[in-house]
């Protein structure tokens, strides 16, 4: 599906390809790109044909690559779901500039675009009549800004799943880290090396880029440099998370060994004591051993236990 967004006279026109013939800044939108919509364009604005293929096979590492008469840009970005904020859905943007245009390719729906869509709309003057660089930096703004509420649920969660831990360790709780941590390393091996990519628009002198626009791409390396000092004090916390359920199971595995050796030391006595009368002789013509007997079975357990309470060792 592609469709067109055209600066005319302070007006945005929308409609499909039938506008990529009529002068003036357009935003071209390409959404589940294929191998004919791409060639289609390729040949009409002059793009690379390394860039068009990354267009047309995910998975691409964050990059920005200069050509002769634009420039190609990948970014990525995350959304997830309400349930369950580790999983995630991958969402990789590719971006072609050039003086007159923008190109932008993904294959899913993205929010966040849509919301910039609507600015543009709203007010076109601005949005647009500043240069289809500063369009770029509020698609990619939308893009980087959409990550931040993920990682304020994951610290949310994490925050309550350090909490449960230290009262009630369960073997799901562990599973539950491992879990998350899965999800901390596939943030950050996005989000680590877009951080270079917002640092080159962000420089001046890129052609196609504006100064003005450089020092909002900068914000947007400001926000990328945020995430990912959330993302290492969330690896922290899950490793503190973690070092935690291990103490508590640890502890609690000893307090079980403590209240055995307990019963044991307890019942080692009486076990002597039962075998040693047991013995072959009739207690009833030995008083005294009968009342020994009596008074070593009820006075042993009961020494021990208060011997064990005055050492707090129950």
């Amino acid at each position: 599906m592609l469709q067109v967004l055209l600066l005319n006279e302070g007006k945005v026109l929308t409609g499909g390809e039938e506008l990529l013939d009529q002068p003036g800044p357009k935003w071209i939108d390409v959404v589940q790109p294929t191998e004919d919509v791409m060639k289609r364009l390729g040949d009409r604005y002059g793009l690379h044909k390394l860039a068009i293929e990354d267009c047309l096979h995910l998975d691409q590492r964050p990059k920005l690559e200069e050509y002769p008469n634009h420039h190609f840009l990948v970014l990525q970005g995350f959304t997830s779901k309400d349930g369950n904020v580790c999983e995630l859905t991958l969402h990789e943007h590719h971006f072609f500039l050039a003086p007159d245009w923008l190109i932008s390719v993904h294959e899913l729906p993205f929010e966040g675009m849509e919301a910039v869509r609507q600015r543009v709309l709203i007010d076109p003057q601005t949005m647009m009549g500043r240069g289809l660089d500063f369009l770029l930096y509020l698609l990619a703004d939308a893009l980087v800004d959409r990550n931040f509420p993920i990682l304020d649920r994951f610290n949310d969660e994490l925050e309550d799943l350090e909490s449960l831990v230290f009262e009630n360790p369960q073997p799901e709780q562990l599973q539950r880290v491992f879990e998350m941590k899965r999800t901390l390393v596939t943030l950050r091996r996005v989000l680590s090396p877009q951080r270079d990519v917002l640092g080159l628009l962000a420089r001046r002198g890129i052609p196609n880029v504006g100064e003005r626009t450089a020092l909002y791409f900068r914000d947007i390396y400001d926000h990328l440099v945020r995430l990912y000092e959330q993302i290492d004090a969330g690896r922290d916390l899950l490793g503190n998370v973690m070092d935690g359920y291990l103490s508590m199971v640890a502890n609690r595995t000893n307090d079980i060994t403590k209240q055995l050796t307990i019963f044991s030391t307890i019942f080692l006595p009486l076990s002597f004591i039962t075998g040693f009368f047991g013995q072959n002789f009739d207690l009833l013509s030995h008083s005294g051993f009968f009342w020994l007997m009596l008074v070593s079975v009820i006075g042993l357990p009961v020494s021990l236990l208060f011997w064990f309470k005055n050492k707090q060792w129950i």
